[in-house]
């Protein structure tokens, strides 16, 4: 038996497409990478971009700051081969507007976007574009009573602060 694809049949992920590639579940492992660009200037990103591709890079994220940025994904997005993910922090609202200029997927973590009616607001508009979302939970998005209360960020604090 091959060894790594003993790795793909172990995996038991359900499959989400992203743009053209499908991660998850028996297909190969996607290489992802983010630019270090201001997502704002377009050609920067987007030579950022043909340069991940070329060195191999499945899928690649970028940074959504604002909604200029969000809005740059359009014109990014037409001029790149391979999905995009706008990587949001702090406002849902950003994530709406990505998803709307074509995003392929959005990277949200609810604690640091308001809550469970705003990831739902984020669902909506993805499942109405097809596009996915990664629900990311970490650490730096515990509230300070809640880290208070629990001395650091334990994976109870993790959970409570996504509830």
């Amino acid at each position: 038996m091959d060894p790594l694809n003993s790795i793909y049949t172990r995996r038991k992920t359900t499959p989400v497409k992203c743009g053209e590639v499908t991660i998850g579940g028996v297909y190969p492992i996607s290489i992802q990478t983010m630019t270090r660009s201001d997502t704002r200037d377009i050609q920067s990103t987007v030579a950022e971009i043909r340069a991940a591709t070329d060195a191999g890079a499945d899928i690649v994220r970028v940074a959504v700051l604002d909604k200029e940025a969000a809005e740059a994904i359009s014109a990014i997005s037409k001029q790149v081969v391979c999905p995009i993910v706008a990587d949001i922090h702090f406002d849902y609202r950003l994530a709406i507007s990505a998803l709307k200029n074509g995003a392929h997927k959005v990277r949200v973590n609810p604690g640091n976007i308001g809550g469970s009616d705003k990831l739902l607001a984020v669902a909506l508009k993805a499942k109405e574009t097809g596009a996915a979302i990664r629900v990311g939970v970490n650490g730096g998005s515990v509230p300070k009573d809640i880290l208070a209360r629990y001395g650091s960020p334990t994976p109870e604090a993790i959970v409570e602060s996504e509830a």
